[in-house]
């Protein structure tokens, strides 16, 4: 598909590009680019003697609520429905089993020491709560590459189909923007406000940005592959000098796919430096349970009702495993249960706070874990880390930042599909087809897949029992309407995760919401 160069095309270009402030904003908007307010862990005064606070929900808030309530002095127990903490905090190795909803069981095949995070895998630079915690707790972290320079971008629609170096497409873009920039203020056609001075320091400025010369055109040279890499790359003692490759089409490099691809790698919760727990995103929850030796934790316990009167809050379970129901008391409740769980239980709570649990609907991600030979990435392509994006289903190729050279088996994640469409397509899917589609998908960017294909796991988070869904997905309206009710502690129940915050589906998130939600508990339990 063509794309003829005009001035819409072209603006509209530079300001996705190059506007990333304006992006921020917008992202902003729709709670997606929150800046941590994290500023250190609760002070709390000490507790009232005997004051019973029942949790449910053994995920990151859950454990983070207990863990700062029993070292306030409270009394503290958790309802958990699996019979394991962490919640989306959940890490695949092998040997493990998985059943989703509809009755699907994968058995993971990996080799030791490979595992996959279905849910959350990577800790932005600014998520300074997750970050203290991990550290407070003893949990290692590692450098997670999320932009590599030598990856690809992929579109069915641009370049026929070939995926291109990232180095190549970005380098490229800038040059190409810079000169028609350049040539613009050179005719006067932009409407800019600048004098001569302002406009030489423009041209010299789109000069050094895009790499142009002395004619402010970008062209293929030795001076441009510093940037975007040679053709005859430099080399030491008797060889060839290095040569310039050809450069990309502006028209391919305006279309849509490879733009919107671009911006996916300037998102805010994406920037580098990134980070991962080492050896699996569960190293977490593993802190939180070393810390919390004798936790009452009652796993396999669905929560069925939740009441409550003036003096306490009352909330029913009943065993997974079959073994009855049973009922727990205490003084106060707090409730991290998803709201499309949450929604589908017989609450006592106040019609605004009900409304809000059933107005929020989630979304849902599919992830696909592939486990290969050898690491063919690194030896035959040299990307070492960072992510190839691509306009299939799949979305992109996570390549893992640890475990780099070494030899044996690995794992990279093969799909992380996060629009509706396309997470919806692969949730029709049996387990087993959407591993087929991502291999299908991604040997078109790597054609080394199937021969070195061992197993796979994939999770579509719709069909995930205990979830039904990866995230809450707030509009600015659901938010105006409802959010306060939510956040609000009702009688002796309050509500805490990450579905009540401005940054749903991250970890800071459900631990803002649980340092926010037992502050504030702690604070009427002291002034009752």
């Amino acid at each position: 598909m063509e794309t003829s160069l005009t001035r819409r095309t072209l603006l509209k270009t530079i300001g996705l590009t190059a506007g990333t402030s304006a992006m921020y904003h917008a992202m902003a908007m729709l709670g997606h680019a929150q800046a941590s307010t994290f500023s250190g862990p609760p002070v709390l005064s000490p507790a009232k003697p005997g004051t019973r606070v029942v949790i449910l929900g053994a995920g990151l808030a859950g454990l983070l609520a207990a863990y700062e309530l029993r070292k306030a002095g409270y009394e503290v127990r958790i309802l958990e429905y699996q019979n394991r903490a962490g919640g989306r905090n959940w890490t695949l190795r092998g040997g493990d089993s998985y059943t989703e909803l509809g009755g699907h069981t994968q058995q993971v095949k990996f080799a030791k020491g490979n595992y996959f995070n279905p849910g959350p895998w990577r800790i932005p630079y600014h998520h300074r709560a997750v970050l203290h915690y991990c550290k407070q707790l003893g949990v290692p972290l590692e450098a997670a590459v999320q932009f590599n320079h030598n990856a690809y971008l992929h579109s069915t629609r641009a370049f026929n189909g070939k995926p291109q170096r990232l180095r190549e497409v970005w380098s490229d873009l800038q040059g190409s923007v810079a000169e028609l920039l350049a040539k613009a203020a050179q005719e006067s056609e932009l409407d800019l406000a600048l004098g001569d001075v302002e406009r030489d320091q423009l041209l010299q400025a789109l000069k050094g940005w895009g790499l142009l010369d002395d004619e402010y055109r970008y062209r293929s040279s030795l001076y441009t592959a510093v940037r975007r890499g040679y053709a005859t790359p430099q080399g030491g003692g008797v060889v060839d000098p290095p040569t310039a490759g050809p450069l990309l089409e502006l028209k391919q490099l305006l279309h849509p796919a490879v733009w919107q691809g671009l911006n996916a790698l300037l998102v805010y919760n994406a920037q580098d430096t990134m980070f991962q727990p080492v050896g699996g995103i569960d190293q977490i929850t593993a802190g939180f349970m070393r810390a919390l030796p004798d936790l009452d934790i009652r796993y396999n316990a669905r929560v069925t009702h939740i009441s409550q009167t003036e003096q306490e809050v009352k909330v029913t379970y009943e065993d997974t495993r079959g073994d009855g129901t049973a009922q727990v008391t205490a003084d106060w409740c707090i409730c991290t249960i998803p709201l499309n769980i949450l929604g589908q239980i017989e609450v006592q709570a106040s019609q605004p706070m009900l409304a809000a649990v059933r107005a929020v609907p989630y979304t849902g991600f599919t992830k696909v874990a592939l486990e290969f030979r050898r690491r063919f990435w690194e030896e035959d392509d040299g990307i070492y880390g960072g992510n190839t994006l691509t306009d299939q289903d799949i979305d992109l190729i996570a390549y893992p930042p640890h475990g780099m050279m070494s030899d044996g088996p690995a794992v990279l994640i093969g799909a992380y599909a996060t629009s509706m469409a396309k997470t919806l397509r692969l949730t029709g899917m049996s387990p087993q087809e959407r591993i087929e589609t991502a291999l299908a998908q991604g040997e078109k960017i790597h054609p080394q897949y199937r021969k070195e294909f061992l197993s796979g796991v994939a999770v579509s988070w719709y069909r995930v029992p205990w979830m039904l869904g990866c995230r809450a997905r707030w509009s600015n309206e659901a938010r105006k309407a409802h959010y306060d009710a939510l956040s609000a502690i009702n009688g002796r129940l309050v509500l805490a995760g990450d579905h009540i915050s401005y940054m749903p589906g991250w970890m800071e998130g459900a631990l803002l919401s649980s340092l926010d939600a037992i502050q504030r508990l702690h604070q009427r339990v002291q002034a009752g």
